[in-house]
C-alpha cells in the first residue's frame, strides 16, 4: 500500500514539472494579450507552445513575451537557458553582476620613525657599515699625516674623537716643513807668516782625498773632454739618462744615416755597448721600431748588424782618433 502511494505521488510530480501550466493571461510584445496553459516540453530556441483552448495551440516565440512573462519563465530551471537571451538587464543589475569587489593585500607595518645613526644601531649589518667607516677614517688620519708631516698619534687621536672632522681639519693645514740645516762655514784663509800649524788649522781635515772612506758615496760626474789638438769631445749616453728609441737614433744622430757623410760628422764614429757586445760604426743602415742596423768593419770587410734598442747601454759619439 505505501509502495503505491509513493509511486503515485512521484507521477504526479513528474506531471507538473513536464506537463503543462495552469491557465495564464500573458501580455505579448505587439500589446495583445493571450490566454492559455505554457507546454514546457514543447519549449526549444524558437519559443513555445500555448494550448489555447481545446485542441488548440499556438506557437508564440520569445521575443513576443513581454519582459514580465519572460522573468516569469526564467524560474522554471527548464525554460531559463531559453529565455535568458531575451531578459534586458537594466543598468543597476549591470552594476551589480559586474561588481568587483576589491580586496586589499596584507601590507608591512611602517616601522617608527628613528634617526639615521638610531637605525644604523638598531641592526648587524648597520654596525658593520659604522666600524667600516670608523676604520677607514682611522686610515685617512694615517694618510692625512704623513702627507702632510704632521704627528701620527696626533693626528690619529683628533681623528679618533673626532671621526671625519680630524682627518679634513690636517688636511687643511699646510705641510709641516723641516726645520733648514745650518750652513757649513768656510774657515777664514790663514794669516800671512802663519805655521803650518795655522795652515792645517784652516783646511777642512774631510776634504782630502786620502780621508774618505772606504765604503763612502761618491757622486761621479763625468764632463765631456776637453779638445785636444782639435779633436772634438766625445760626448756619453747612458740607459737612465736617455731613452734609447726610435726618435732618440733619428734625432742625435740623423748624420749617420746617410752614405755621404757631411764635413761636420765625417770624422764622427758610434761607439755602441749593449749586451751581444760592442759595436764600432760610422753608418747606419736602416732602422725599425725595436732595433736598428749598423755597418761594423771588420778589416777590409764589412757586416751588417741589428741591435735591438733594449739591449743598448751606452752610446759614445766621438772622433775616430781620440781614445
Amino acid at each position: 500500500m505505501v509502495r503505491r502511494l509513493c509511486i503515485v505521488i512521484v507521477l504526479l510530480a513528474c506531471g507538473l514539472l513536464v506537463g503543462p501550466l495552469r491557465a495564464e493571461t500573458f501580455k505579448l510584445a505587439n500589446g495583445e494579450t493571450l490566454t492559455g496553459e505554457v507546454l514546457v516540453a514543447s519549449a526549444n530556441d524558437a519559443g513555445a507552445q500555448i494550448k489555447v483552448g481545446e485542441g488548440e495551440y499556438k506557437r508564440i516565440s520569445w521575443a513576443s513575451f513581454s519582459q514580465e512573462d519572460l522573468k516569469k519563465f526564467a524560474q522554471i530551471a527548464k525554460l531559463q537557458p531559453y529565455v535568458d537571451p531575451f531578459i534586458e538587464i537594466s543598468a543597476e543589475e549591470k552594476i551589480k553582476k559586474t561588481e568587483v569587489t576589491i580586496k586589499l593585500p596584507p601590507r608591512l607595518e611602517r616601522s617608527a620613525a628613528v634617526s639615521l645613526f638610531g637605525a644604523l644601531l638598531s641592526s648587524g649589518p648597520g654596525l658593520l657599515i659604522l666600524l667600516l667607516i670608523y676604520a677607514a677614517n682611522l686610515y685617512a688620519a694615517y694618510e692625512v699625516s704623513i702627507f702632510r708631516a704632521q704627528s701620527l698619534a696626533l693626528v690619529c687621536g683628533v681623528s679618533a674623537v673626532l671621526p671625519v672632522v680630524g682627518p679634513i681639519i690636517f688636511l687643511s693645514m699646510p705641510t709641516k716643513m723641516p726645520a733648514a740645516e745650518p750652513a757649513m762655514e768656510t774657515a777664514p784663509a790663514p794669516a800671512p807668516g802663519a805655521g803650518e800649524e795655522g795652515a792645517s788649522a784652516g783646511v777642512n781635515p774631510m776634504q782630502g782625498d786620502g780621508v774618505a772612506h772606504p765604503a763612502g758615496l761618491k757622486l761621479a760626474h763625468t764632463e765631456p773632454e776637453k779638445e785636444e789638438s782639435g779633436i772634438p769631445a766625445s760626448t756619453t749616453f747612458q740607459r737612465g739618462q736617455f731613452t734609447f728609441n726610435r726618435r732618440f737614433i733619428e734625432t742625435k744622430f740623423a748624420g749617420f744615416f746617410g752614405v755621404v757623410r757631411r764635413d761636420a760628422d765625417r770624422d764622427m764614429v758610434m761607439v755602441i755597448k749593449s749586451a751581444r757586445g760592442e759595436y764600432t760604426t760610422e753608418r747606419i743602415s736602416r732602422i725599425a721600431s725595436n732595433d736598428f742596423h749598423v755597418q761594423v768593419h771588420h778589416g777590409h770587410a764589412s757586416e751588417e748588424v741589428m741591435i735591438p734598442f733594449q739591449d743598448i747601454k751606452e752610446i759614445v759619439l766621438k772622433h775616430k782618433s781620440a781614445k
